[in-house]
């Protein structure tokens, strides 16, 4: 039943992001925080709720490092332009950061059936692996904004500093 449900949604959310790829957007870094925040909220309300414990911190933290790494590389995949006149920022997102989120999707629902499958026989618990996918995805889409905003701030500031004089 939750496949009936999320996949349907998934497929217009991707729907329209794959539509937008290629196409310049407004960058502004000054609200690139938000979403992080929020998912990090949730994700500490979330496993609050389920209260890890012992070697199970280890595995979230891992799959926070790994959705972090991962994250990184997605965010280089994303062109960032800089207007020389304006210093309006733009981003465009890559065919291949749209192709690796699609993998990365395919991939969390194959290890999902697989796990749901075999969790009793390898003592996993089920609120454990929905927590690690979770992590994962906070730090894949906050470590991505992370980069993004630092290269964009690099890119601004080499801008602002070819800026001509206006002294005659």
């Amino acid at each position: 039943m939750p496949y009936l449900i999320g996949l349907p949604i998934m497929a217009l959310v991707l729907f329209f992001r794959f539509r937008r790829v290629g196409q310049d957007r407004p960058l502004k870094v000054e609200w690139m925080w938000i979403v992080p925040t929020i998912m990090i909220v949730m994700a500490g309300l979330l496993t609050w709720v389920t209260k890890p414990a012992g070697q199970q911190w280890l595995w979230l933290a891992s799959a926070a490092v790994v959705g972090g790494a991962i994250g990184w590389y997605r965010g280089k995949l994303m062109a960032i332009t800089v207007d020389p006149e304006t210093h309006a920022l733009t981003s465009r997102t890559s065919q291949l950061a749209m192709l690796f989120l699609l993998a990365l999707i395919a991939v969390r629902f194959g290890l999902r059936a697989v796990i749901d499958e075999y969790a009793a026989q390898w003592h996993v618990s089920i609120n454990l692996v929905s927590d690690a996918f979770v992590v994962f995805a906070v730090g894949l889409l906050g470590v991505t904004r992370l980069e993004m905003f630092l290269r964009a701030m690099k890119l601004l500031a080499e801008a602002r500093s070819q800026r001509p004089s206006s002294a005659a």
